[in-house]
């Protein structure tokens, strides 16, 4: 009986320490992290069949961000998650509301400065401000947090944010609203621009 339980404890003691290497081995991710920039840009003009139109405002938010892992030999991850968050002026009254998209990255290189962006388009702007004219002021804040593979890079350094201490889409009183979208890039009509610019964007299925 003595002998059993001498077993058992080493027994418990080897999955102990291989737990420990296994968490001491586990790939880490760091984020070298840009600072948000948004911007109006006009519809592209494409070209194709002539028809008249009037090119509108759009606002663009993007943040470049560079992953590192601590395996030198992964060159590659699979996913990257960005969870924007952008505090627009409530149009119908006092405060502010909360627009939210999460956006899934694929096939991000390591090592490399890329993009990610958010959109808000002319419909949404003359919504928000009264004017098919864009106004970087109707953006208060912008940020976001990037997840990679799953796993929350060390240090907090997947955080962002346009001013103030990354978390503020969290403070109390700050209501989320879904019926003004933001869109990612795949969903305008800058899908085709600047590809190599941007993080590839998985597609719906």
């Amino acid at each position: 009986m003595k002998h059993l339980y001498h077993q058992l404890l080493l027994a418990a003691v080897i999955a102990c320490f291989a737990i420990g290497a296994d968490t001491a081995t586990a790939q880490q991710y760091k984020l070298d992290m840009g600072k948000p920039d948004f911007d109006d840009i006009l519809s592209p003009d494409l070209g194709g069949s002539q028809k008249s139109f009037r090119s509108k405002d759009w606002l663009e938010a993007e943040v470049k961000f560079r992953v590192q892992a601590s395996n030198s030999d992964e060159k590659f991850v699979d996913s990257v998650t960005v969870r924007w968050y952008v505090a627009i002026e409530n149009p119908q009254g006092k405060g502010f509301l909360l627009l939210k998209k999460e956006i899934e990255h694929v096939n991000v290189p390591v090592g490399e400065d890329v993009y990610t962006s958010v959109y808000l388009s002319p419909n949404s702007i003359k919504r928000i401000s009264g004017r098919e004219r864009a106004g970087k002021s109707i953006l208060s804040h912008v940020g976001g947090e990037i997840i990679v593979n799953g796993t929350v890079p060390v240090k907090d350094s997947g955080l962002f944010s346009s001013k103030g201490k990354p978390g503020w889409w969290n403070a109390a009183g700050l209501v989320a609203f879904d019926k003004i979208p933001l869109l990612n890039k795949s969903e305008t009509p800058f899908r085709i621009l600047w590809w190599d610019r941007y993080a590839e964007i998985k597609a719906l299925d």
